[in-house]
């Protein structure tokens, strides 16, 4: 007989709610289903989360440590890899200092709280501030005008979509990529199809023509990178009509200096800027500021453009000074069951470490991917000697790939945490197996603040890992007591942890034992909203109180207790945005390069799950159809893409409308997910985009390197031209899945 499990997908912001059946010896899925009984998310379900158990089954995932010998991988125990890598990493850290060994995670370690804690724990007894992570490729604008205005960097303001009568959309498609990104919404696109039918107002400002443009009211055609000046443009109407509202619902600081800023700017010029006629710019900021509830809301497109820190704090204050800061309708500040500000500035206080070579701070307690292969390459005192790189794929996620690639493989030590071994994990002196999340339990902490509702759900294991996996925390855990320094760089804590290991082998005591259920039950219990028992006891998920409004203001962390609107570092960045030019086309590279995501993929790490991809299974790049006949392409033809730093090859299409002088290319692509058991093996399917993205043009702000304005050249290729590798052109002429092959490393 089978058995249903009831948990979350973890692959994105939206935790669909998941009934998992699993067959009579437990240990294999044999379906996943949307859980209809989840009063929180059961609406939202994809592709992603009823194929994961392809993930988990992966042919070529890795079940056991492995070490680096010679050419090929040989199997190992955990109390070998942990000696060998504690050893040459306390080698490393005696001779060069802690900062030589650096870390790298992306989302799979990021959606596991007990994972990603634990993490930091053994950063922490390592004593190193070059920590690098994901986040950084699309996020840290927000969390950087988060810090300046609110005071934490942590504190998110999702949009309340239900009582919304006028969405304002800026580089976003969700219609594709689902609503969240630093807020939970789940089944936000559907709700905010379902607020438009019943008379909302849907303003979607993008430079393509996209699924999601197609169902809005007004298409703002904006040129890419001036979003910002959109927005600017906007409030300088809303507040030289008088249509600007007192904010009810928290208080203010420098309202008046960023007034005095917003008039400063020339509207003619910022029309001109972003490439919007003054009459729909107009037209824009009456709806907007005259509608009964509306919100402002932006993501990744945003922040890739270089910037994106000055377009997001320009979207906080235009939600700010017409009253929809948390207020119903607008964007509004869920309190959670932790008080995440309060316990952020407790467990991770403001690093104050700043990178050696470009003397950058950190952002959200990480430097930025950018800097990690100069950091890694250049000499001098504090160069990065040994990585730990768990569940991500920065070569392929980050900028300038090639570059990081031949970093990796200059390391005295690269250990890789992940299910299969991928593009940056190819020079691993060793390969520790991850977990997948239907391996795992436990209750994400910080989650909790940026959900549209007070929800909670404790995600439970649908099926144990295979026989000898250890989960990822174990293993930092191991570590830091191998190497003998103190997790989370706290003296008498290793020693807690084996006093509590020692009493959870007694009868009965195995609850007792130190892990990530510590950190729920205190973190849970401090926050007085809500209990951990009650949670576990609602399989289904737990609303655990109603909607409220105002929480906001009693949470800000500024020494103002208000909301800072005129923040001197954002203040010196606008100024300098307006004092410069607009961009002029460059000739030797006339196309601005832009992203978006295929609906079956997710970033760089599930595009070989082979249950996903029903159709094409790759990417190729978008061109405007003026494009594509002065280019004199045609659908199906190679081209080479160029860049001042790099270049790739891939099929050409013609896009869906949009700005001519674009192209835009699916990120995530072109990693090679290895056979660790086969020497020179691997399986590839699509292009790296990211290796034309320099590693150096950054927001000077947020650090996010420019995913979505790099400049290019595109090259037609000849008909008998090859592609870069077999699995890119298995992909570009739509082989079907049975069809992926392995072929020899280059």
């Amino acid at each position: 007989m089978s058995r249903e499990i009831y948990t979350h997908c973890h692959y994105c912001a939206s935790l669909c709610g998941v009934a998992v059946e699993v067959n009579d010896t437990g240990r294999d899925i044999v379906d996943i289903r949307p859980d209809r009984e989840n009063p929180f998310s059961w609406g939202d379900f994809c592709r992603k989360g009823k194929a994961a158990a392809g993930m988990r089954n992966h042919p070529q995932r890795i079940t056991t440590p492995m070490r680096r010998v010679g050419d090929r991988y040989v199997p190992a125990t955990y109390e070998e890899a942990i000696a060998d890598i504690a050893e040459r990493m306390n080698r490393i850290i005696e001779r060069h200092g802690a900062d030589a060994v650096g870390s790298y995670h992306g989302n799979p370690l990021g959606h596991n709280f007990g994972d990603s804690n634990l993490h930091s724990g053994l950063l922490a007894a390592i004593g190193t501030g070059n920590r690098f992570w994901v986040g950084s490729l699309d996020q840290n604008s927000l969390h950087v005008v988060q810090e300046e205005m609110f005071g934490c960097e942590l504190m998110s303001v999702p949009t309340d979509i239900d009582a919304c009568e006028c969405f304002l959309l800026i580089g976003m498609d969700p219609a594709v990529s689902k609503f969240g990104w630093i807020e939970v919404i789940p089944n936000g696109w559907n709700r905010v199809l379902a607020a438009r039918d019943r008379g909302a107002d849907l303003i979607v400002v993008d430079p393509r023509v996209t699924s999601t443009t197609r169902e809005a009211r007004t298409h703002v055609l904006v040129r890419p990178g001036e979003d910002w000046a959109f927005l600017l443009a906007l409030i300088r109407i809303i507040v030289d009509e008088g249509w600007n509202r007192a904010p009810e619902a928290v208080p203010v600081n420098g309202l008046d200096e960023f007034f005095a800023l917003v008039r400063e700017a020339d509207l003619d010029a910022l029309s001109a800027r972003c490439g919007v006629p003054m009459p729909q710019l107009r037209d824009v900021a009456e709806r907007f500021a005259k509608a009964n509830t509306a919100a402002c809301v932006t993501h990744t497109g945003l922040a890739h453009s270089g910037t994106g820190t000055v377009g997001e704090w320009l979207s906080q204050l235009l939600n700010l000074i017409t009253n929809r800061m948390d207020m119903p309708g607008g964007k509004r500040y869920e309190r959670g069951f932790v008080d995440l500000p309060k316990a952020w500035a407790m467990m991770a206080p403001k690093s104050k470490h700043r990178s050696r070579l470009r003397d950058l701070p950190t952002v959200a307690g990480f430097h930025t991917v950018a800097e990690m292969a100069d950091e890694i390459l250049t000499p001098g005192p504090g160069q990065i000697r040994a990585m730990l790189i768990c569940s991500g794929n920065p070569v392929v996620s980050g900028p300038d790939g090639d570059t990081l690639d031949r970093a990796l493989s200059e390391l005295d030590l690269l250990v890789a945490v992940d299910i299969v071994q991928r593009e940056s994990h190819r020079h691993a002196h060793w390969l520790i197996p991850g977990t997948h999340w239907l391996e795992r339990e436990g209750l994400h902490l910080a989650f909790g603040s940026i959900m549209d509702q007070p929800f909670a759900q404790y995600a439970r294991r649908a099926v144990a890992p295979p026989e000898g996996v250890r989960e990822e925390w174990r293993f930092f855990v191991d570590l830091a007591l191998k190497m003998k320094r103190p997790l989370f760089g706290i003296r008498g804590v290793n020693a807690i942890v084996r006093a509590s290991r020692a009493l959870a082998k007694l009868p009965g005591l195995k609850k007792f034992e130190f892990g990530p259920a510590w950190f729920e039950w205190l973190m849970v219990t401090a926050g007085r909203r809500v209990k951990l028992r009650d949670i576990k006891a609602r399989p289904h998920g737990h609303l655990y109180d109603r909607k409220r409004y105002g929480d906001l203001a009693r949470s800000l962390r500024t020494p103002s207790r208000k909301i800072e609107c005129a923040p001197p570092a954002l203040m010196d960045e606008c100024r300098r945005l307006l004092s410069l030019p607009p961009p002029a086309c460059d000739p030797d590279y006339p196309f601005v390069l832009l992203s978006r995501r295929n609906r079956e993929s997710m970033n760089s790490w599930m595009n070989e799950n082979a249950q996903l991809f029903q159709q094409h299974r790759g990417n190729q790049a978008d061109l405007h159809a003026d494009d594509m006949q002065t280019l004199g392409l045609e659908d199906g033809d190679r081209v080479r893409v160029r860049s001042a730093v790099g270049e790739i090859e891939l099929t050409v299409t013609t896009g869906n409308g949009g700005l001519p002088g674009i192209v835009t290319i699916p990120h995530g692509w072109g990693s090679r997910v290895f056979d660790a058991r086969t020497p020179g093996r691997f399986s590839q399917w699509g292009t790296n985009r990211n290796r034309l993205v320099d590693n150096r043009a950054i927001d000077p702000l947020s650090q996010t390197p420019l995913l979505n304005m790099t400049r290019v050249r595109i090259e037609r290729l000849d008909a008998t031209a090859g592609a870069d590798d077999a699995g890119t052109q298995a992909a570009s002429q739509g082989v079907s899945e049975g069809a992926l092959r392995t072929v020899a490393a280059a």
